[in-house]
């Protein structure tokens, strides 16, 4: 077994009858969505599906890019890439950033009314428009594929809800938000003769316009096959539960 794979956790279960928060992160509400059986057997009973190994070069990226970002919030000034898109919008200066930031330990969060389901998440940038005080969600994504990146595939759909999110967590926090994020969206060029130590990206600003309607109605149905004693069926499509399926017609 990996060092990345744990069997049975026992730590971070829902309990129905313990009052103390339960954080549950936006991850674990798109698991939600793709799959019921899976998200009660993560934070119900500790049996998380596989992970995959972790991309330490999106990771590079994703650092790189809010150091860049971060240049500019303390200079109050706009991006190169944002002002060639011909936006006015600012890095936001917040006391709070590395708290949102943090998606592991605290992020953005909201309690939801009459739970103990606190909602978490962890946003890449915040930007400003300050003639308006509005926020901007943005989300670093990164890739290398041939021509140009979209949003256009059906498993990006995740990234739209990640976004929505991250929209709706800000709105429930009091903050002004613009119904259009965006995606900083890195390519990797692989088409230069040469490697040559150097990885060079194209970088284009993909907006997104969210709606945030589903977040709520899908948070309290989370929080309701939570407290329920039975684990519910496996969504038509899940490619874990149909694995576990087959292997367990081999196995009787």
């Amino acid at each position: 077994m990996s060092d990345y794979y744990k069997s049975k956790r026992t730590h971070n279960l829902y309990d129905q009858t313990d009052t103390k928060p339960f954080r549950l992160s936006r991850s674990k509400i798109d698991l939600f969505l793709e799959c019921p059986r899976c998200f009660y057997l993560d934070r119900k009973l500790g049996i998380s599906r596989p992970p995959g190994y972790p991309f330490s070069l999106n990771s590079a990226v994703d650092a790189l890019l809010k150091k860049e970002f971060d240049m500019h919030r303390a200079h109050r000034t706009v991006h190169p890439l944002v002002k060639a898109f011909g936006l006015d919008l600012i890095p936001l200066q917040h006391e709070s950033i590395g708290v949102w930031r943090d998606s592991l330990r605290q992020g953005i969060t909201y309690q939801m009314p009459d739970t103990n389901i606190i909602v978490t998440g962890g946003v890449d940038d915040v930007w400003v428009d300050p003639k308006t005080d509005e926020i901007t969600i943005v989300d670093y994504k990164a890739t290398s594929k041939n021509g140009e990146v979209n949003l256009d595939a059906a498993w990006q759909d995740g990234y739209k809800r990640q976004m929505e999110v991250y929209q709706w967590l800000f709105r429930r926090n009091g903050f002004k938000v613009s119904k259009t994020g965006y995606f900083v969206y890195c390519n990797g060029k692989a088409d230069r003769d040469a490697f040559n130590a150097t990885l060079e990206f194209d970088i284009k600003l993909l907006p997104y316009t969210g709606d945030d309607g589903w977040v709520e109605a899908t948070v309290l149905g989370a929080h309701k096959v939570l407290c329920s004693d039975t684990v519910p069926k496996a969504k038509n499509g899940c490619d874990y539960c149909a694995y576990y399926n087959e292997r367990k017609i081999l196995d009787e």
